[in-house]
């Protein structure tokens, strides 16, 4: 669709939140009940980790596969079919009688995830224009954060009555998302194109898709990589691993205060997602990214000190803020390094987080039994680190600010 003016999103930005939510709030729904299901086969927490990580091994290994199939099939129908393949995985995993078939049914699951996520951030990052990259990353962000906060309570109340249940109602939630893009996404959308003032943008309608060798030379496109591999390391990785058992061991409090300090970093990305976006477009990328980085690694430094309630909250709360700007400038450098259809750039890009969401819990998790949870965090404030390093050598021009 045109595009319609400098104060607005285009459509499919609304919509492709709106389905964000939905699987989010699915997610959340049946997480709780994984471990519980896979413990009713009567397999040793060996097993049950595996059945936690399955899924997010084959998402990673996927995720090429699926860049490659957005750039020959298109995002709409990627999308939909990603959505597909993990509604009907997970039905059958409710309906699972084995703990092999169990865990099988998760690993092809893994795989319509990556198929979804891809062509949902591609086609998110094509029709949005220069100067609302930024936001249409947040926007997008907002749906899966709230999704997320809003999914574990409800799934932890019907995983108590069977833990089948969840796992029917996210292929429900899935079903209902895939026929939201069937319908409102239109089956080709023509990117916008910039937003910038004449003659200081690209015509995106007529730009080609930018190769993955050509995106891997360019300092940019590296410094997302980069800063997307700390945003896993710690938001989908150590963050759910090593801080409950932070919480109990180290500090010595209940397993509710290491829900206190999730959901004070949950409520403070929401929060800073409603300004984040507009700075990366405003701003510029270059500061709101150092912002970002600059934030994380200081969070995850305060945890370094001598275990402290009240520093371990603050820590939490800090890092969601600086995970606000983590979750949409990075996007933003890649749409702003291939503006038009490149799947497979915006793969290697998710394929990032996917990978220090894998290697951030077991590098952490060996630090803190061979040495201390202090080692562990110093450890990932070195990862933050990288990218805070990174985002300073960024080009001053890169992903200039357009002014409204």
């Amino acid at each position: 669709m045109p595009w319609r003016g400098r104060g607005e999103l285009p459509r499919e930005v609304g919509i492709l939140a709106v389905v964000a939510f939905v699987v989010a709030l699915g997610f959340g729904v049946v997480a709780p009940a994984i471990p519980l299901f896979a413990r009713a086969f009567g397999v040793g927490t060996t097993a049950v980790g595996l059945a936690v990580s399955a899924f997010a091994f084959f998402r990673f290994v996927s995720a090429f596969g699926g860049g490659s199939l957005v750039e020959r099939f298109g995002e709409r129908t990627v999308l939909s079919a990603g959505l597909g393949i993990v509604a009907v995985t997970t039905g059958l995993a409710g309906l699972a009688t084995s703990f092999p078939l169990f865990l099988a049914l998760r690993a092809a699951g893994g795989v319509g995830s990556a198929m979804f996520t891809v062509a949902a951030l591609s086609l998110l990052l094509r029709v949005a224009p220069p100067s609302h990259r930024g936001r249409a990353a947040a926007t997008w962000q907002g749906g899966f954060i709230l999704g997320g906060i809003a999914g574990p309570a409800a799934g932890g109340l019907l995983a108590e009555l069977s833990p089948r249940l969840p796992f029917f109602l996210y292929a429900g939630f899935l079903i209902l998302a895939g026929s939201v893009a069937m319908v409102l996404l239109r089956p080709s959308v023509t990117p916008q194109r910039s937003a910038a003032p004449a003659g200081t943008g690209p015509d995106l309608a007529a730009a080609d898709p930018v190769g993955l060798r050509t995106a891997l030379r360019s300092r940019v496109y590296l410094t997302a990589l980069v800063a997307n591999l700390g945003v896993g390391w710690v938001l989908f990785g150590v963050r759910n691993s090593l801080v409950p058992l932070y919480v109990t061991e180290e500090l010595g409090r209940t397993v509710a205060w290491a829900g206190a300090g999730l959901l004070a970093g949950s409520v403070a990305q929401a929060l800073g997602l409603l300004r984040s976006g507009r700075l990366a477009d405003t701003w510029g990328r270059r500061p709101a990214l150092v912002l970002g980085a600059g934030l994380a690694t200081a969070s995850t430094a305060a945890l370094v000190l001598p275990p402290v309630l009240w520093v371990f909250l603050l820590s939490m709360a800090l890092f969601g803020l600086a995970a606000s700007f983590l979750a949409s400038v990075p996007a933003a450098l890649v749409a702003d390094v291939s503006p038009a259809r490149g799947g497979r750039v915006v793969a290697v890009f998710q394929m990032s987080a996917d990978l220090g969401a894998i290697a951030g819990p077991l590098v952490a998790g060996w630090l803190t039994d061979v040495a201390s949870y202090q080692t562990a965090f110093a450890v990932t404030t070195a990862v933050l680190a990288a990218g805070l390093g990174a985002a300073l050598t960024l080009p001053r021009t890169a992903g200039a600010a357009v002014r409204e």
